[in-house]
């Protein structure tokens, strides 16, 4: 097997036009393909991270809570790398959204924190640097 790259990351909302507007408005995503699928009765939208990456963002009538907590078993979270993460969450914090304190990796000694989308899916930011 000769895995190229991830192709997508694909999450369940409970709230399509919040977290629509949470990834497209606050986050800055790009909306690529809207599709709502009657016999579903389900939202899929196809974001895109700087031109790269996908995420698709689905809707389903009430769908199952799930632990989101770091250390329960599963995804644990989502990562966006940012170049200047002190920016990054100004801009979080404007947005009224609840970011967590910037921390230090201390094995890279890069920046990162953690907030979360409407469905409280942990994201952390990741400087660069």
């Amino acid at each position: 097997m000769n895995l190229l790259k991830i192709h997508h990351v694909a999450i369940i909302c409970s709230d399509f036009q919040k977290s629509k507007d949470f990834y497209v408005r606050i986050l800055g995503l790009t909306p690529k393909n809207e599709v709502y699928r009657v016999e579903r009765d389900s939202y899929k939208l196809d974001l895109e991270v700087n031109g790269d990456y996908q995420i698709e963002l689905f809707s389903f009538p009430d769908p199952p809570g799930r632990p989101s907590y770091p250390e329960a078993a599963g995804l644990r979270h989502l990562a966006f790398e940012v170049g200047e993460i002190e920016q990054a969450v100004h801009y979080l914090i404007e947005q009224k959204v609840k970011v967590e304190a910037i921390r230090v990796d201390p094995l890279t000694n890069k920046k990162f924190t953690f907030f979360a989308d409407p469905d409280g899916l942990p994201i952390e930011l990741y400087e660069r640097g």
